[in-house]
C-alpha cells in the first residue's frame, strides 16, 4: 500500500472513531477498535485530543530545573491542573525557591488574564513581570495538541500495554514548536523523542514522557492526562 493511500486510509479511521466516541452512549468495546498501525493511531488520537473541551493534566519534571521566573530562583517541580475551553485554567504548582524551599502557587487563567498567589502571603496576584507561568497554555487542544501529533515524525507503534488499562504506546520526533506549546513555553529550540500512552478505543492521550536539554543537563518530563469531558468551575479569584 502506499504512503498516499495508507495516510488516506489513517484519516477515514480517525473519523470514524471520533464519531463513535461522539456519539456516546451504548456498550463499550471490549477491545481496540482504533488498528495496530502508529499512522492510524496518530491519526485517531490528533482529532480526538483537538475536540477536547475540558481534561485535568498532571506535569512532573525531573533531572534539571527548570525556572518559571526571570530570575532563576523559582523552579517547577510539577503542576496539577483543569482546563476547560476556550482558555480557562487553574492550578496548584509545586515549586522550588532558591534550591531548598519546597511550596506551592496557585494559578487561575482565564482569557488572557492570569493570576498567581504570592508566595510570602498566598493572596492572588495579577501575574507579576518577570514571571511565565500561564496554566492554560499547558493544554491547547486545537493549537497544541492536534498539530503536536499530526507533526509526529519517526514514528512507531511500540506495543499494546497496560497503563491505567491498555493503551498504545507510540513514539515519535515531535518539532520543536509543538514542544513549546505543550510546555507552555518552557521548552523551545529543540525537537524532541516523545513517548505518548493512547487510549486504543477513543484515542486521547492518557500520558506522554520525553527528555530535554538545558544548560545544566537532561530534564526529564512526564505527563499524565484524565476526567476528559468533566465540568470544573473556574472563577476569577476573590478580591481581584
Amino acid at each position: 500500500m502506499g504512503a498516499v493511500t495508507s495516510r488516506r486510509t489513517g484519516i477515514l479511521v480517525a473519523s470514524i472513531v471520533v464519531g463513535l466516541v461522539g456519539c456516546g452512549g451504548g456498550s463499550s468495546p471490549s477491545g481496540p477498535t482504533i488498528p495496530p498501525d502508529a499512522g492510524a493511531i496518530t491519526d485517531a488520537a490528533a482529532a480526538a485530543m483537538g475536540d477536547v473541551r475540558s481534561v485535568e493534566f498532571e506535569v512532573e519534571r525531573g533531572g534539571a530545573p527548570i525556572f518559571i521566573d526571570s530570575f532563576g530562583s523559582i523552579a517547577l517541580d510539577g503542576i496539577v491542573g483543569q482546563f476547560s475551553i476556550p482558555t480557562s485554567a487553574q492550578a496548584v504548582i509545586d515549586v522550588t525557591v532558591d534550591g531548598s524551599l519546597r511550596t506551592q502557587l496557585a494559578a487561575i487563567a482565564i482569557d488572557d488574564e492570569v493570576w498567581l498567589s504570592n508566595p510570602v502571603t498566598g493572596n492572588y496576584e495579577t501575574l507579576p513581570d518577570g514571571y511565565d507561568i500561564d496554566p492554560s497554555r499547558f493544554f491547547d487542544p486545537e493549537n497544541g495538541w492536534r498539530p503536536l501529533l499530526a507533526n509526529l515524525t519517526d514514528v512507531e507503534l511500540v506495543g499494546l500495554e497496560d497503563r491505567d488499562g491498555d493503551a498504545y504506546h507510540v513514539r515519535g520526533t515531535a518539532p520543536a514548536a509543538q514542544i513549546e506549546a505543550i510546555t507552555a513555553g518552557l521548552v523551545d529550540d529543540q525537537d524532541v523523542v516523545i513517548d505518548f500512552w493512547i487510549d486504543p478505543v477513543t484515542g486521547l492521550v492518557r500520558a506522554a514522557e520525553f527528555d530535554t536539554t538545558v544548560d545544566d543537563g537532561t530534564v526529564e518530563w512526564s505527563l499524565a492526562l484524565a476526567r476528559y469531558g468533566d465540568a470544573f468551575e473556574i472563577q476569577p479569584p476573590d478580591g481581584v
